[in-house]
């Protein structure tokens, strides 16, 4: 058997597992690109990813002679203690779901066997004289090639991505209470959840989390925050001081079938039900509730209607509606066992998770424009800015208002925008045009109602957290924008 030609097959294999691994599990469950605890692992990816492209392109059409053989020699070297750093570090910031393990275990295997299957012929090639020598492979030459294509690109992808977390930094301090207090998170290892939990900790608290997955939780949180599967895990004497209620199924995705809409109440209704029911055993009460909610409350607002919607605007009779008004009342069952409870409706929250990336990605393409007619309002706000109100109105609570008091409160900017603007925006930041539009009717034929989600809006103001003199660290789009690209 030709050991040069099974070598090329198995880096061909090699290229074809690792772009599984890299967009199945890099870019879709993991999502290393937005996340922070990820841009050394991205670094060491995108060095590597370096070196997979000059040895695929390399020796897809040549054999490496003379000096250039002990050249492949060295990047063969590099490569697999590269890949062993990552296994240090993937090990150390985050816990691996099994598919990700089995293909890295493969990924491996093959590029031993790959490399160990070049490496007979190094001594051979080492003879010859210092040169690169054509010899091609027709369309295993050509899938090589365009493997290394692809992970030259992935690997520059991770680098921007790497680059851009570094420069993000830290989130910036919040202080939530002089006292430092015990706080029950529901939903921690969310986007919103896993940046709070992260604030309490940096702030002197101490955080239960309540999530379907302990031990992945603990892994991300460094082993420094409580975890429990089940409310039933805290037994009646355990002191709670807040409880800060975000668990619920992401909303947009599948069609909202009559299953569909029973799996988004169970994950907040029924979820914030089991909350209540241990607070009502519980023989220390916690002092507050803040409990998620979102604009959804208010419905749709028709198009052309430029009204700033306050706290005290009607919901409406569609399902978005009714699931947050029943999620608030829920969370407000908290306040017959003395309980002050504060619902927090939710806009588009924008940070380097979420909705955001997805929102940018046909922009950053060039596709970006208006959806549908552009003109419904977009009500948002900065990821930074959310926990910063969460904190203002844990703190306002707790002085001002009495137990089994029930409050609501947008979060929202100052500013909202019309689709067609906050694409403008974007655009203009990331120097894309902002020129292709995309017809609503695709959209409404395959997501029925959630469609409203994209096609229609809510213009909603911070009404409450104005009168109390919050000020937002990002009023403006723009600078919101800036401070996460």
């Amino acid at each position: 058997m030709d050991t040069h030609l099974l070598a090329l097959q198995l880096m061909a294999a090699q290229g074809c597992l690792g772009a599984f691994d890299t967009i199945y599990h890099h870019e879709l469950t993991e999502a290393l690109p937005q996340t922070p605890g990820a841009r050394r692992e991205l670094a060491i990816h995108a060095v590597r990813a370096t070196i997979y492209a000059a040895l695929f392109i390399g020796l897809a059409w040549w054999e490496w002679h003379g000096g250039f053989a002990l050249l492949l020699c060295i990047l063969f070297g590099v490569e697999v203690v590269l890949t062993l750093w990552d296994f240090v570090i993937e090990d150390r910031t985050r816990l691996l779901p099994a598919t990700e393990r089995v293909t890295h275990t493969v990924l491996a295997i093959n590029g031993g066997a790959f490399i160990a299957l070049l490496a007979l012929h190094v001594p051979a090639w080492s003879a010859q004289p210092t040169a690169m020598a054509w010899h091609a492979h027709g369309w295993l030459s050509i899938l090589l090639t365009l493997c290394g294509v692809g992970v030259g690109l992935s690997g520059i992808r991770d680098a921007l991505a790497a680059a851009r977390l570094r420069q993000h930094g830290a989130a910036p301090a919040v202080a939530f209470d002089e006292i430092k207090r015990t706080v029950l998170v529901t939903g921690a290892t969310g986007f919103i959840g896993q940046t709070l939990v992260r604030a309490l900790l940096r702030d002197g608290h101490q955080v239960i989390a309540l999530t379907r997955d302990t031990r992945r939780a603990a892994w991300r949180f460094d082993g420094k925050v409580r975890c429990i599967g089940s409310m039933d895990e805290l037994s009646n004497d355990a002191v709670v001081d807040l409880v800060v209620n975000l668990a619920g199924s992401r909303i947009l995705g599948q069609r909202w079938s009559a299953r569909r809409r029973a799996a988004l109440r169970r994950s907040r209704i029924g979820l914030t039900d089991g909350v209540i029911a241990w607070i009502a055993r519980a023989n220390h009460k916690p002092l507050l509730m803040l409990s998620a909610s979102a604009i959804g409350y208010y419905g749709v607002q028709p198009i052309g209607d430029d009204t700033a919607l306050d706290e005290s605007a009607p919901p409406q009779p569609v399902f978005m509606s009714d699931l947050c008004r029943e999620w608030e009342a829920a969370a407000g069952a908290a306040a017959q066992y003395g309980v002050r409870v504060e619902c927090m409706r939710f806009g588009l929250v924008l940070g380097l998770q979420g909705a955001l990336p997805m929102l940018l990605l046909p922009i950053k393409l060039g596709l970006g424009g208006r959806l549908g007619s552009g003109r419904q309002w977009q009500s948002w706000i900065h990821v930074d800015d959310l926990v910063a109100g969460i904190a203002h109105r844990w703190r306002h609570a707790v002085d001002h208002a009495p137990g089994g008091a029930v409050g609501v409160s947008n979060f929202t900017a100052p500013e909202q925008l019309p689709q067609a603007a906050f694409s403008q925006v974007a655009a203009r930041l990331l120097k894309r045009p902002s020129f292709m539009p995309t017809p609503g009717w695709p959209m409404r034929l395959v997501l029925g109602e959630q469609a409203d989600l994209l096609l229609e809006g809510q213009r909603v103001a911070p009404a409450r957290l104005a009168r109390e003199g919050f000020v937002f660290r990002y009023p403006d789009l723009a600078a919101a924008l800036r401070s996460l690209r």
